[in-house]
């Protein structure tokens, strides 16, 4: 498979997961927070193929989930949920794209 689909679809299941997982929470402007969650893990799933860096597949994603989710964590202050899960997502994505790429 070719790393661009499949960062599109990593892409698509990543932030399609993050928004049905922040459904549920409130927010004064549900709408934005949702976007933007999408638009993050959507680059999380995205990059992590196309990235090819002299480390572990697993270990790529990771990096490429805690540099992205950083600035988002940073704004909301909500370090704990948003760096784990940008980390956890990255490295799963990258261990499937190790898979199906390598």
């Amino acid at each position: 498979m070719s790393p661009v689909v499949l960062g599109v679809i990593g892409g698509l299941a990543f932030g399609i997961v993050d928004v049905l997982l922040m459904l549920p929470m409130q927010f004064p402007d549900k709408r934005t927070a949702l976007t933007a969650a999408f638009a993050s893990r959507f680059a999380i799933g995205f990059l992590i193929p196309l990235c090819k860096l002299p480390l572990p597949w697993f270990v790529s994603g990771a990096l490429v989930g805690l540099l992205i989710s950083i600035a988002d964590a940073v704004i909301t202050k909500a370090y704990v949920p948003i760096l784990v899960g940008g980390v956890v997502g990255g490295a799963l994505l990258g261990w499937i794209a190790g898979r199906v790429v390598a």
